[in-house]
């Protein structure tokens, strides 16, 4: 490798210290990340309306169902390429990364054409309230109009993520969220574009994001050097990412689905207030899994370059330390983010009722968020040892099951708000336990 100035020793550092150095920028990526995003929310919900709000807010677990398994796909390239760059096969790496890019592309191209065509169907079969689903199926067209950009500047990240060099996709997303919150106001507060303002915001700083990730990699002079004349799909490659990254990206399909039948069970009190309120809550939400997110994707890429380099003996001491890490994280913020939730909700909105909602939201879930976490962990340390799909086959069980069984047969019975968030903590906890167990018998076989 000629060029090491943005990757970590993952493989013969210090541990700890390389943990803090991959997962610190990974933080401030996903706290600027949710910083904008809030700001989207903001300022919708500010100047554009109740409705507004709620219209965006309906379609976050959509947006979530259809890019889940494509996201997951990014996951199998981080896990592939790790393997490659722990193995110091270059020639294996270089394929990985044209391979992995031209799928985010073709993968890009068919993501699009779905989500307009179903916008309307999905929404509809979720209850969406007929006051604000014309809304949300415009905002849903438009943001699945640019979403190749958003899956090419994933895999791309993904790319950066496995020869650990998590800063330049910190400085990336600094530059395109400035320029996703200017839009922003200047789309929906000048130019009274409400929900369209903030989709086509989002799709140009996406596009940004995009063209600087693919750039930085462009400009590397190493095995992660990207050619866009030497895209194309390696067969062996292909076959490796979707192994680990279709089971990957089953587990975000299975919380998507669960979610998609929450939010229709929010959507059953057919309240604007409500889907607004548990809108805005989510979003707060999204501030406690800061920590969680970072330290399980470092989990899942020391996992694979210290495999890929024979040392299996650092295997337990990563998902130890990412552990111990993940959870002060989760449980500092989560309680952090509850004490205050009503404060933060007020930025969004001034109507008490959506204040009320959210707080309620933020109780029952980001408070325990610390047991997502847990199971988080597990499964990506599973992951960066090449088992996938039992992991995900437990997530199946353990969380849709769960959730389900709990909206079909407790939520009927209470008819609550609190009846339905009461899912979120039982299923972690369920599935929690269940990934523990297997995760102890996957590391007795792979580090024997």
């Amino acid at each position: 490798m000629k060029n090491r100035s943005h990757t970590l020793d993952i493989v013969n550092g210090p541990l700890l210290g390389n943990l803090f150095a991959f997962a610190v920028p990974l933080m401030f990526s996903q706290l600027l990340q949710i910083l904008f995003n809030a700001a989207d929310t903001i300022v919708v919900g500010k100047f554009a309306g109740e409705s507004a709000l709620a219209a965006v807010g309906a379609t976050g677990s959509i947006v979530f169902l259809l890019t889940s398994l494509f996201n997951g796909l990014s996951t199998g390239s981080n896990v592939v390429i790790a393997r490659f760059l722990g193995m110091g096969e270059e020639k294996g790496i270089e394929e990985a990364v044209h391979t992995s890019i031209f799928l985010a592309i073709v993968c890009g191209i068919f993501l699009t054409a779905a989500g307009i065509i179903l916008a309307p169907f999905l929404l509809k079969m979720m209850s969406t309230p007929e006051a604000i689903i014309n809304l949300s199926v415009l905002y849903m067209r438009i943001y699945f109009a640019g979403v190749t950009f958003l899956l090419v500047y994933n895999f791309a990240s993904a790319v950066l993520r496995s020869k650990g060099d998590t800063k330049r996709p910190l400085y990336f997303l600094a530059v395109s969220g400035a320029v996703n919150v200017v839009l922003n106001l200047f789309t929906v507060i000048v130019l009274h574009m409400s929900v369209a303002g903030v989709a086509i915001a989002t799709v140009a700083s996406e596009a940004l994001s995009a063209f600087l990730t693919c750039m930085a990699l462009i400009r590397d002079n190493d095995a992660t050097h990207l050619d866009f004349r030497r895209l194309r799909m390696n067969k062996d490659v292909v076959l490796s990412i979707m192994r680990i990254g279709i089971p990957s990206g089953l587990s975000g399909v299975v919380f998507s689905l669960s979610n998609v039948v929450i939010q229709s069970s929010i959507n059953s009190f057919n309240s604007t207030s409500i889907v607004a309120g548990n809108s805005a809550g989510a979003n707060i939400e999204g501030f406690v899994y800061i920590g969680m997110f970072a330290f399980s994707q470092a989990t899942i890429t020391f996992t694979s370059q210290c495999l890929g380099a024979g040392r299996k003996d650092r295997i337990r001491p990563i998902l130890r330390e990412t552990f111990v890490l993940s959870c002060i994280s989760a449980l500092a913020l989560g309680m952090l983010i509850n004490h205050f939730s009503a404060q933060l909700l007020r930025l969004y909105t001034d109507e008490q009722a959506v204040v009320e909602v959210g707080m309620i939201r933020t109780y029952w879930v980001a408070r325990l968020l610390i047991l997502n976490g847990i199971m988080d962990i597990f499964i990506n340390s599973m992951r960066g040892m090449g088992y996938s799909a039992a992991p995900t086959a437990i997530m199946l069980a353990g969380i849709c099951a769960v959730r389900l069984s709990w909206i079909w047969l407790v939520f009927p019975h209470y008819g609550t708000l609190q009846s339905i968030y009461m899912c979120y903590p039982v299923s972690w906890l369920i599935t929690s336990a269940i990934e523990y167990a297997l995760w102890l018998w996957v590391c007795r076989k792979v580090c024997a």
